[in-house]
């Protein structure tokens, strides 16, 4: 019994280090062990369980697609924290609570506890953590489709420097706060109608994460803003680089996590270089990884639904594109909705059949609205592109010309990216 007490506490004291060298899965296997111990009866100590407990979800996160058991590890160790009156483990729990169900789509129920955060946060002397809540309200307030309040947010953890205790932050809460609110902040930079913006900043936050030696930052920094936003932009030679080390990133460290998002970047890669039915087999798989939850497959369903459209199988595409519309107004994640009522609509035209060009028509239109209403300038483009389009094969011509122009306008930078290139040709084209 007291070798077992023993182990359990240096295996507690250890999660720290071997977090900080990104072993995840060597911590969730150590980490294991000991609360199978205490569960045994062969050692009991509350602190103890309470970091093994966090610790172990932490791992989980990392290392494992399906994340159902997290969940109950972070409600476990918040309970003990909040028994033996330790607000750190409080604010480690919150944050993981935050951060679990971010991963599932719960994103008003993120926001709740990312504000309970900040009201224990509020009362400590250390400013750094209302940094950390900031960037956690900014994410959920991204995710809710708020994009202006989420930049608002993450400009002010961004507005701060670096603070000393960087790699004490890393071990608390997974990865590096600047990276993470960097990597919202260029998604946000892109949805406003600046990519080269954005470009620049995915770029140094790239090497930002490389330059402190962190893989989970690194491919935080990669899956969350590199990889999708040189998809965006239609660089696909960059793209291809940003996936590559995503691969090698998650391949390295066993952060099984990542799978599928690398898998739905090479398929995204493969469609968008002509190569329509090796990639939408990439997709698929990504969206049917074991474990891989329902918020993984809502993050990949439209794209998954317009590559479908490019293959020709309409009504399945059209199948996942209501799924996904109707799971995004159920959980108010609504950063996409308006591109997704784009695909839909371009969907619809594609089926054909009587009144189809009205109910595209009617689906480009909600879409314009809605990203104009976000604020979203580059989603707002794109429905434009496809009403504009509409319009031109009706002989509407003079109304999508005034319609695209009023949009396109609206842009001072990004005009070598693949949408505006191809919205300055339609231009062109209705001259």
């Amino acid at each position: 019994t007291g070798e077992a007490a023993i182990g359990v506490a240096l295996t507690a004291a250890a999660v720290p280090m071997w977090m900080h060298l990104a072993l995840a899965e060597e911590c969730r296997l150590r980490v294991e062990r000991a609360l199978a111990a205490i569960a045994a009866g062969e050692a009991h100590d509350a602190r103890c369980q309470m970091q093994l407990q966090a610790a172990l979800a932490t791992a989980l996160l990392l290392t494992r697609i399906t994340v159902t058991e997290a969940g109950a590890a972070w409600t476990k160790a918040l309970e003990i924290a909040e028994s033996l009156g330790d607000v750190e483990y409080q604010l480690r729990s919150l944050w993981g609570l935050w951060a679990f169900n971010t991963l599932n789509g719960q994103h008003r129920l993120a926001l709740t506890l990312a504000h309970k955060f900040y009201t224990l946060a509020s009362a400590l002397p250390d400013t750094l953590d209302h940094r950390v809540c900031d960037r956690m309200i900014g994410t959920s307030q991204y995710y809710l489709g708020d994009v202006r309040d989420a930049r608002r947010h993450l400009q002010r953890v961004l507005g701060h420097p670096v603070a000393p205790e960087r790699k004490w932050q890393i071990v608390r809460f997974e990865a590096d706060e600047w990276v993470q609110a960097r990597s919202f902040y260029a998604r946000v930079l892109w949805l406003q109608g600046l990519p080269d913006h954005a470009v620049r900043v995915a770029e140094s936050n790239v090497a930002e994460a490389r330059a402190i030696n962190h893989a989970v930052s690194l491919g935080d920094a990669l899956l969350t803003a590199a990889c999708p936003i040189a998809l965006w932009v239609g660089d696909l030679s960059e793209a291809q680089r940003y996936v590559d080390m995503l691969l090698d990133c998650f391949t390295r460290h066993a952060l099984g996590r990542w799978r599928p998002f690398a898998r739905f970047y090479q398929g995204g890669l493969l469609i968008q270089g002509g190569q329509v039915s090796e990639g939408l087999g990439l997709l698929r798989a990504a969206c049917t990884e074991p474990g891989a939850g329902r918020s993984l497959a809502h993050f990949f369903s439209f794209r998954m639904a317009e590559s479908l459209g490019r293959a020709g199988e309409i009504t399945e595409g059209l199948a996942v594109i209501e799924e996904a519309i109707t799971f995004s107004e159920h959980r108010e994640e609504r950063w996409a909705t308006a591109e997704m009522l784009r695909i839909k609509g371009e969907l619809l035209l594609s089926q054909g059949g009587a009144g189809a060009g009205a109910v595209a028509e009617d689906h480009f239109r909600q879409a314009v609205d809605r990203a104009h209403q976000q604020g979203a300038l580059s989603w707002e483009l794109r429905a434009a592109t496809s009403l504009a389009r509409l319009w031109r094969d009706s002989s509407r011509e003079k109304a999508a010309r005034r319609l695209m122009v009023s949009i396109y306008d609206r842009f001072t930078e990004g005009f070598a990216t693949a949408d505006l290139r191809a919205a300055r040709s339609l231009i062109e084209e209705l001259s």
